[in-house]
């Protein structure tokens, strides 16, 4: 009896990408499925990751989201946990678009982000391009600067939905928030962050 073995590669998602397709990093409310679908339809979560030397943090006044937004801000002391989702290139300009790239509110960059199994890979990602100032610790975030519930709940669904680990979680739930919900409807009907 002659048995034959035959060895099927398993594609880790960086090699899993392709020209016809793109990694994304995303930290903040692309980690919900439902919202990341409007605009890239295509997009496949792959695995979660971690962003070294970097913090996660609120600046851009969204009227969508009624309050501020995420970002990512380079820190040597902090981490940012997020999804890596893999988008067909053909919505990269829709994820330009819903990032609002043109009105130079996010700037695109590449980042270098580590699996759960230790392989690191290169995203695409975003960030404010205006940053905002480390509150130093201790003191708490003014109101100004804090985001909504609606937008700090759709992160922490998205975080457990996309199995982020749990004590990040926790962390995403210690995040102070303004107190003021924004329209469901509008959130989840396409509309980007400046649309009142």
């Amino acid at each position: 009896m002659l048995v034959l073995f035959i060895l099927i590669p398993v594609l880790s998602p960086a090699m899993a990408q392709s020209s016809k397709t793109f990694l994304y990093f995303g930290y903040g409310s692309n980690l919900l499925s439902k919202r990341i679908h409007l605009f890239n339809p295509s997009a496949v979560r792959q695995c979660v990751a971690r962003l070294d030397n970097h913090r996660l943090d609120f600046g851009f006044d969204s009227k969508l989201w009624k309050g501020k937004v995420a970002t990512i801000v380079p820190d040597e002391t902090e981490h940012v946990w997020g999804a890596v989702w893999r988008i067909n290139m053909e919505n990269m300009k829709d994820l330009d678009r819903q990032e609002e790239v043109e009105r130079n509110i996010y700037k695109p960059i590449e980042v270098q982000v580590k699996t759960a199994d230790s392989e690191n890979i290169t995203c695409r990602c975003y960030m404010l391009v205006n940053q905002p100032t480390k509150i130093p610790p201790g003191e708490s975030v003014p109101v100004e600067r804090r985001p909504s519930i609606s937008y700090l709940n759709v992160i922490i669904n998205g975080a457990i939905e996309s199995g982020l680990p749990d004590h990040y979680i926790e962390k995403l739930k210690k995040i102070e928030h303004n107190g003021i919900k924004a329209d469901e409807e509008k959130i989840f009907a396409g509309h980007t962050m400046s649309v009142p």
